[in-house]
């Protein structure tokens, strides 16, 4: 009996091999029909045997190809029309793409034996790559994927990888970035002194300097990497000084995971992880000392090689451990111009390995842990971006600026939330160039136009990415509260517009309702109905505004002043620097003092009572070094933080805190026991606003939720009261995944918010 159906796949379909895969599965099951990509995935028409038709759809949905990951799948019965032969056609463009864009992929097992295979046509070549493996995203130009919308465009097929290219038996066959030594592009290396051409003696010259304590720069899939020893602690330190980078811990790339686990303890799951596709920098728990690679921390963050290039330095016998770092000066986002990476880096790197093949964005590594609540994205890019990471109810088109802080944007398309690469901190100016330019590529890519754009954007008029909403033409504008956004971007991720739930946000900062600093906050209500905010942190005063997150001391001044007969934190054992008396004294007179509910900053606080009374020299620091302090120890009584009348109270904790410390207590245990206490007096308050409000699902974001001690003890006790925690899974709790619950929250509310010329009039109002 003949069938016939015309299938429709959306999802991570193109450049993943889907079409030579659906080729060859039509011609095992004898049918007819055609293949193509098209602007929202991949369109199938099917004509045959009805059992090997329905035998094709079974294989379809089961056994995708590896880096495939269907969303939809629509199967349409037509009518046969005589079909006997299946073939690919070419690609057609839509107006408005929604296809799914796959992420970069780490070079497969298959590649990798071709690439150690002196007889293989591609035997050490650097760009080797199949339709399972290689660069996407970064090299993707517009969509459909096609090589002639790729960087790959400049290179014809020499005769070997057009046969391949074009055999439907050959793992090669579509695989668009497909080159090899005779016909595609290589690396060189250049100093200062010489210039190597040459993929093999470049790569093997670069292992030399790497050997002998050299700083390298390194072309690799979505920007340039600075590389070194790591081993080598004058090498470290040297790349310190060059960088500005003082304290922040640097990332390592290990030969393999033998290595791994010579330096690291590294569970199963973290393995997984470290090994899964998305090859992320994972952090884990460090076993050997690496001087000046993450001073004072008890984690490395650890990733595998993930391109034939990083494998041939390895066997070309680079240190097994290098330092692998974003190609960068502090704070700025990564290089991937070659041109603009010689400018930028000329004072940090003694050679550069430069590879010839343009990359279409920047996108650097990402970074995820195993936490106590699952694996957890701590910066996420390459590897995950720009994947689809929610279905959201939206009838248009969104876009979604995030945060001024570990910014990331998101594009809704079709109902489709795809979350950009990791930006950056838009302080910076580099960093808000490629805010725009990210902005800019996203909208060309799917074809969207300004006008009649809803753009979600913080409520915060000073934030830059609120600046640049307002000056986009033809846009209509909606705002979003920090702290809602990140509850909403939980619920984004699962799909929940209905369940009501209790979110609780911390964090450091965020603009709040009432135009004071909010980071310690509770909500009840839903993505449909919205959110109200029930309960806060006590407030305090945050003297000098943001300057109190550089300073541990300053914070310290607008929490303290709250407390009576405390001992002089400006003597022993405090020793506080003069910056704390004059923090104190415009504390004491309400004079350049802004009202907060910052979790942030009363981790903060209990920093500097510890002894962390220096400036930071990264977002968190303090906040870190308690944890891990906190962390050596298995228990001690919880310091109180009572709940009252909407309020948790942090005076008895820090009352405590400060004269434990005149006792001598152990800071390891005062530490432990505020962390206990916090968790303890969030628990407290959950449970009771979960029975006065009929909910028991529990919402956690926030940058202070990537505290692993604190999730896990709040995890515990909201268990304890047989309440669920739910948390993110596929954007990051910080600022990374406030854009995905800005378009959630925009979505859900229909977009009616004030006009541009009320966020313009508030804009010139805020001092």
């Amino acid at each position: 009996m003949t069938s016939a159906c015309a299938i429709r796949v959306r999802g991570v379909v193109q450049g993943v091999g889907f079409r030579p895969f659906v080729f060859r599965l039509a011609k095992e099951n004898v049918l007819g029909g055609w293949v193509a990509n098209d602007a929202e995935g991949v369109e199938i028409l099917l004509e045959g045997d009805a059992r090997g038709v329905e035998t094709f759809v079974q294989t379809l949905r089961s056994q995708p190809p590896p880096a495939a990951q269907i969303a939809t799948l629509e199967i349409t019965v037509t009518l046969p029309v005589g079909l006997t032969d299946f073939t690919i056609r070419g690609s057609s463009d839509g107006e408005h793409p929604t296809a799914r864009i796959s992420p970069d992929l780490p070079v497969c097992k298959q590649c990798l034996a071709e690439l150690a295979d002196p007889k293989n046509p591609r035997f050490a070549y650097p760009y080797i790559n199949c339709t399972e493996c290689g660069p996407r995203y970064s090299v993707i130009l517009d969509l459909p994927y096609d090589r002639a919308r790729t960087t790959m465009k400049s290179w014809p097929l020499d005769p070997l990888c057009r046969e391949q290219y074009e055999n439907p038996a050959d793992r090669r066959f579509h695989a668009q970035p497909v080159a090899c030594p005779s016909c595609g592009p290589g690396f060189f290396l250049k100093t200062a002194d010489e210039t190597i051409l040459g993929s093999e003696a470049s790569i093997r010259r670069a292992a030399e300097l790497l050997l002998t304590g050299h700083i390298v720069a390194i072309k690799g899939i979505g920007g340039f990497h600075v590389a070194c020893d790591a081993r080598n602690t004058a090498a470290v330190q040297a790349l310190r000084d060059r960088k500005f980078r003082k304290e922040k811990p640097f990332a390592v790339m290990v030969r393999d995971m033998t290595t791994a686990h010579s330096i690291a303890s590294i569970s199963m799951q973290s393995a997984l992880l470290m090994r899964s596709p998305a090859r992320p920098i994972t952090l884990v728990p460090v076993r050997s000392e690496f001087p000046g690679v993450a001073p004072g921390n008890r984690e490395i963050g650890i990733m595998l090689p993930y391109t034939p290039l990083h494998h041939l330095l390895f066997t070309a016998d680079a240190p097994d451990v290098l330092v692998m770092t974003s190609g960068n000066r502090s704070s700025e986002p990564i290089a991937y111009d070659d041109d603009d990476a010689q400018k930028r880096l000329a004072g940090i790197a003694d050679a550069f390995l430069i590879g010839e093949r343009p990359i279409a964005r920047r996108v650097d590594d990402s970074v995820a842990r195993v936490s106590v609540a699952g694996p957890s994205i701590l910066r996420r890019s390459r590897g995950y971006a720009p994947s689809a990471v929610a279905t959201l109810p939206a009838n248009r088109p969104i876009l979604a600026l995030g945060a001024d802080l570990k910014n990331a944007i998101t594009l809704v398309v079709d109902g489709q939330a795809f979350v950009s690469q990791h930006i950056g901190d838009l302080g910076h100016f580099e960093s808000l160039c490629a805010f725009r330019e990210a902005i800019d590529d996203l909208l060309c890519m799917y074809r969207v136009s300004l006008d009649g754009l809803l753009v979600a954007h913080d409520s915060h008029p000073q934030y830059l990415s609120t600046q640049y909403a307002a000056s986009l033409p033809g846009a209509d504008l909606f705002a979003v509260q920090h702290h809602r956004a990140h509850i909403a971007s939980v619920l984004a991720e699962r799909g929940e517009w209905q369940q009501k739930v209790l979110g609780v946000c911390c964090d450091g900062t965020g603009y709040g309702d009432d135009g004071t600093i909010w980071g310690g906050e509770i909500f009840v209500g839903s993505l449909d109905s919205g959110f109200a905010r029930v309960a806060h942190l006590r407030p305090a005063l945050l003297v000098g505004g943001d300057a109190a997150a550089q300073h541990p001391v300053q914070a310290a001044a607008g929490f303290l002043h709250q407390l009576d007969d405390v001992p002089n934190p400006r003597s022993a054992p405090f020793n506080f620097p003069p910056r704390y008396a004059h923090a104190l004294n415009l504390a004491q007179h309400n004079s350049r003092c802004f009202v907060t509910t910052s979790v942030g900053r009363l981790f903060d606080t209990v920093a500097a009572l510890l002894g962390f009374t220096r400036e930071i020299t990264f977002e968190g620091q303090a906040a870190i070094e308690i944890e891990q302090l906190a962390s050596q120890v298995s228990s001690a009584e919880p310091y109180e933080c009572p709940f009252m009348n909407g309020e948790l109270d942090f005076r008895p904790a820090l009352w405590r805190i400060v004269n434990d410390r005149v006792k001598d207590r152990d800071i390891r245990e005062i530490a432990h026991a505020f962390h206990a206490g916090l968790a303890s007096g969030v628990t407290t308050a959950l449970f009771w606003l979960s029975r006065e409000n009929h909910v028991n699902k529990i919402v956690a974001s926030g940058g202070v939720f990537q505290n692993e001690l604190l999730l896990g003890m709040l995890r515990d006790g909201l268990s304890a009261h047989s309440l669920d925690l739910w948390t993110n899974r596929h954007v990051p709790a910080n600022d990374g995944g406030i854009s995905l619950g800005q378009a959630a929250i925009a979505a859900c509310s229909g977009g009616q918010d004030s006009t541009r010329e009320e966020l313009r009039t508030e804009i010139v109002r805020q001092p």
